[in-house]
């Protein structure tokens, strides 16, 4: 749900094994199929260009699909590039199927289990290791021995699944961060914040120059997650935010009260009108300057390309999200890492390893980098000479940050994010002060889910 990289000296490195390491995702071994029966007509767009059939991975040489959820224009402009180098070069055949983002990653289950295209777009950690675990995806241990020297220890943990093998490989990654307009702080004044009241002494200022003081938009459903994470992680750590998400903890603790209680006193700050605006939709107001922060991933960028003759993307800045509790900090952030796997079913793994073995190179990485300002390439060698002053800032901070999480509704099962944690954070926004009645019917609907 939620979106979607050889340094030379003066370059920013890769985020570091210590900074990325085993703490990228939650460990799982939970083998139990997402839930829902999904509209025909909808599953139709995930199923008409499968390349699979078969019971078990062949390794033919024969043409190959590859399912994208990336529909938006300028990644899926980003990902033909790449499909089209990779043709170029090895002489393949690969069809692109495009799906809407959100139809994509709720429709994965019974994509994956029908007859799924051979390779296929998904995300590291938790949600890899779900379908790895499920023996839906492929084995591709062998592309890792291929690509493995050009990636850190931490990004191939994030690959690798229950079973010691690897099920993933990394493309790009982006933090989650606070975005603003440079312009419209250097002409009101303000500094950035480093703490939670200096945040709102900000947004109490905005308000009075007629800004809506935090851009708000969660009409999909997911967006509000990253704003939990966040909040959780500066009040209660990383630890606590990781177990909660993995079943473990009650949702009607305090610690999780006092998120939402924390939440709700933002609230005020936040655009009006959120539940009926997308992202895209919530980045033209910071775009147009009618908003002044907007908390979001950094393919929030997307909306900064090309306009205003390139000046709104140098423009554009971000801040980690300012320490709550002092014991944390700003210790962690959310930084999803996007990818590839491939089906379990493909009768042409040879083909299906060779585009991963690709997509896993430096130079595909770069060429997605450089065409979507919003994303920063992992691996070791790529050339960063065409980062943008954000892209090396991203790399930096998540460098730098001490605990890596890739987002809610990675870090927890499938079915509870989708068809718990969106309705319940929706009825929040929509109903601040009913904290304790939605806390309740998660932690039942929790309860229900992961022991039942």
């Amino acid at each position: 749900m939620a979106h979607h990289p050889s340094r030379m000296p003066g370059r920013m490195s890769p985020p570091s094994p210590s900074s990325l390491g085993s703490r990228l995702a939650v460990p799982v071994n939970r083998r139990t199929v997402l839930g829902g029966a999904m509209g025909l007509s909808a599953l139709a767009a995930l199923t008409a260009c499968g390349g699979g059939g078969g019971a078990s991975t062949s390794a033919g040489t024969g043409d190959i699909t590859f399912g994208s959820n990336q529909s938006d224009a300028v990644p899926k402009g980003a990902y033909q590039k790449i499909v089209d180098e990779f043709m170029k070069e090895s002489g393949s055949k690969v069809s692109i199927n495009t799906v809407d983002h959100n139809t994509f990653q709720e429709q994965i289950n019974s994509y994956l289990q029908g007859d799924p295209d051979d390779v296929f777009t998904w995300f590291a950690g938790y949600r890899m290791r779900f379908f790895a675990d499920q023996g839906l995806a492929g084995d591709i241990s062998s592309v890792w021995d291929e690509i493995g020297p050009n990636f850190s220890e931490s990004f191939k943990a994030a690959s690798t699944a229950s079973d010691g093998k690897q099920y993933f490989v990394p493309l790009s990654y982006y933090p989650w961060a606070v975005f603003y307009r440079k312009s419209v702080f250097e002409d009101k004044g303000y500094q950035v914040p480093t703490t939670l009241d200096e945040m709102t002494e900000i947004s109490e200022d905005m308000l009075k120059e007629g800004l809506a003081p935090i851009a708000f938009g969660d009409k999909d459903g997911w967006p509000a997650m990253g704003t939990f994470d966040i909040l959780n992680m500066r009040i209660n750590g990383y630890d606590f935010h990781t177990k909660l998400l993995a079943g473990d903890g009650s949702w009607e603790s305090d610690e999780v009260k006092e998120v939402f209680n924390t939440w709700a006193k933002l609230m005020p700050y936040h655009q009006k009108g959120g539940l009926g605006r997308n992202w895209q939709e919530t980045a033209q107001s910071l775009l147009q300057k009618k908003s002044g922060m907007y908390l979001l991933g950094m393919f929030v960028s997307q909306q900064f390309q090309d306009v205003e003759g390139g000046d709104a993307l140098k423009d554009l800045d971000f801040f980690t999200f300012p320490e709550i509790n002092p014991e944390f900090g700003t210790d962690s952030i959310d930084a999803p890492i996007d990818g590839f796997m491939m089906s379990a079913q493909t009768q042409n793994a040879g083909t299906a390893k060779d585009l991963l073995a690709y997509l896993g190179s430096a130079k595909a990485e770069k060429i997605n980098a450089d065409a979507d300002k919003g994303l920063v390439g992992p691996a070791n060698d790529m050339d960063t000479s065409g980062y943008t002053a954000l892209q090396k800032k991203a790399a930096k901070v998540v460098g730098e940050a001490k605990n890596i999480a890739q987002f809610m509704d990675r870090d927890t099962r499938p079915d509870f994010a989708s068809t718990v944690m969106i309705p319940s954070l929706q009825a929040f926004v929509k109903n601040p002060k009913d904290i304790n009645n939605i806390l309740g019917n998660i932690e039942a609907q929790k309860q229900a889910i992961f022991t039942g």
